[in-house]
């Protein structure tokens, strides 16, 4: 992940939603990238909090909380949605 990215004011960077998953635990999973795609941000959330919260286009996230993304087209995909998920959306929209 590129230094740049990171906030020097919050120590945060910020992320982009790509993608929501459930999983065999009744939880769901939102995924944030970082716009280079090198980068991932994991929630997870009872299926029950969902409807009480805003999910929104963008978080700023710790740094130390990202997973990188080592597989090229991985990234790449990431990185598109990103793309295209900020050029639709100012970062507080709900998604």
């Amino acid at each position: 992940m590129s230094d740049e990215a990171v906030d020097a004011e919050t120590d945060t960077v910020r992320t982009w939603f790509v993608g929501r998953d459930y999983n065999d635990r009744d939880l769901i999973i939102l995924t944030y990238a970082t716009p280079e795609g090198d980068g991932v941000f994991r929630k997870e959330l009872a299926s029950q909090v969902i409807d009480k919260m805003t999910v929104t286009a963008a978080e700023d996230v710790d740094p130390d909380n990202l997973e990188v993304i080592d597989d090229p087209e991985e990234r790449e995909r990431y990185a598109e949605e990103v793309e295209r998920v900020a050029s639709e959306h100012d970062p507080d929209d709900e998604i």
